[in-house]
């Protein structure tokens, strides 16, 4: 990187600015069989203003920009092939309003949904989207992030409500509004959430918050197959019952998971791990209609409302990356995810535990089935991403998930990792994503070798 910007970077950030490459390493993931690339340097930002400022000086010499926060993401979102400045958003962690009347939080980027979450405590309200991993609100509006509660709260695009962007040229838009709805203009917000940092930087959101239920139970439903689990799964979400979280783990997956979570005590067949929320009589009656409807395919359910039967069962799932890694010592997983439409969901992961077999990979399968998501992680032996058989399943993972009308990511998003599938996804409107990135970020600096690198140079 030039000199110059370095030196114009110290005096503006003097300490805030670091150069070191044990520093600079920590700034950059990729999925495996991507090269990791770190940035040239990292800049802690603690105000808006000092987005614009990177910004600004990163334009004049045209240097990339790569926004960070938490760090959470999985396919190379923050890693840096062509080098530049990381922005790291970790230190703008103000809570800046909760409006209770409205239901709604207003915090800067590097504002953690857990830290939210014990801010609002008092309140009454809580703040839904939960990825597992303690994840920035920036870094979760940027990839569109979704998790455990979508199927009822939904995802990170149904609950910003506004943000404050930094432009490619250092301006700062004002997008959405407070107002619980709007027809005015194009729909800016849209295109800001989910993409990645390829158009412009988050400097603070306004969040949509949601009122804690009076009742909560929990629950977990053995079966004889994933077919049968995911049937009642249809079924359930069918007759509207107030589900707010339904997840699938295959026999592996429990498995793994009881070795790491003894206190679980799962049997050993496909389960599904489930929530209710809602008033106390429309949860019973929920609980009720679900072991009807599960009791249909076999299922056994277990329910229970004490708190900490509940805890102990979801942190067993947010701990299942752990839990794989512990399972299949010494290896490591490469993790996937695609979603596809709710009917073709018992096809689809049929046809991949089919294809898993015959390939004679060891892959968990775990997934946020009420809204069509499944993930899986591929343990594999070092090197043995790269190999041609691990892309060829990919890449049969990928095209079995576009046949069945879905998306080849439900919720990891793009980064670097799923980059070459865009354009199949996508088809012709890949050109309008294209447009789109040059009229804002016309020098290809915000987070470039990203979103659109797919595309011709010339149609960006």
């Amino acid at each position: 990187m030039n000199a110059l910007v370095v030196e114009k970077l110290r005096q503006l950030f003097g300490e805030r600015l670091r150069l070191e490459q044990g520093i600079r390493q920590q700034f950059c993931q990729a999925p495996p069989g991507i090269e990791l690339s770190p940035p040239d340097a990292v800049v802690t930002v603690r105000s808006e203003d000092d987005i614009v400022q990177v910004v600004k000086l990163c334009r004049e010499y045209g240097v990339a920009v790569i926004p960070s926060g938490a760090r959470s993401s999985l396919e190379g979102q923050i890693n840096a092939p062509q080098g530049g400045v990381c922005v790291d958003c970790s230190e703008m962690n103000a809570i800046v309003e909760v409006n209770v009347t409205d239901m709604t939080a207003t915090v800067q980027p590097g504002v953690t949904r857990e830290q939210l979450n014990s801010h609002l405590r008092e309140t009454g309200l809580f703040f839904s989207v939960d990825p597992g991993a303690n994840a920035s609100m920036g870094g979760m509006a940027a990839t569109r992030a979704s998790g455990t509660n979508s199927v009822r709260y939904g995802t990170m695009a149904a609950n910003v409500k506004a943000a404050r962007w930094v432009m490619a040229d250092g301006s700062v838009a004002q997008i959405g509004s407070r107002a619980p709805k709007s027809a005015m203009g194009l729909d800016l917000l849209a295109i800001a959430v989910g993409s990645e940092g390829t158009l412009g930087i988050f400097s603070e959101l306004q969040v949509r918050l949601h009122p804690v239920p009076e009742a909560i139970v929990a629950g977990v439903c053995s079966f004889d197959s994933v077919d049968n689990a995911v049937q009642t799964v249809a079924s359930a979400l069918g007759q509207g019952l107030s589900i707010a979280r339904i997840e699938l783990l295959d026999v592996t997956a429990v498995r793994a998971c009881n070795a790491y979570s003894p206190a679980l005590g799962l049997v050993e067949t496909p389960h599904l791990f489930l929530e209710f929320h809602g008033d106390r009589s429309t949860v019973a009656s929920s609980v009720e209609l679900f072991k009807d409807c599960a009791g249909e395919y076999g299922g056994q359910v277990r329910i229970s409302e004490r708190l900490e039967e509940r805890t102990t069962l979801w942190k067993a799932r947010h701990d299942a990356w752990w839990a794989f890694h512990a399972f299949y010592k010494g290896r490591k997983g490469l993790a996937t995810d695609v979603c596809v439409p709710l009917s073709c969901l018992s096809a689809c992961i049929s046809a991949t535990a089919a294809d898993i077999a015959a390939s004679g990979l060891d892959a968990p399968l775990i997934g946020h089935v009420g809204d069509g998501n499944f993930h899986l992680l591929i343990m594999l032996d070092e090197g043995e991403d790269e190999s041609a058989e691990i892309q060829a399943f990919l890449s049969r993972l990928s095209s079995r998930a576009l046949s069945f009308g879905g998306t080849v990511s439900g919720e990891h998003g793009v980064g670097q990792g799923k980059l070459k599938w865009m354009s199949a996804q996508h088809g012709a409107a890949l050109q309008f994503m294209g447009a789109i990135k040059s009229a804002l970020d016309p020098d290809n600096l915000f987070n470039p070798g990203k979103m659109y690198q797919s595309l011709p140079v010339d149609a960006r």
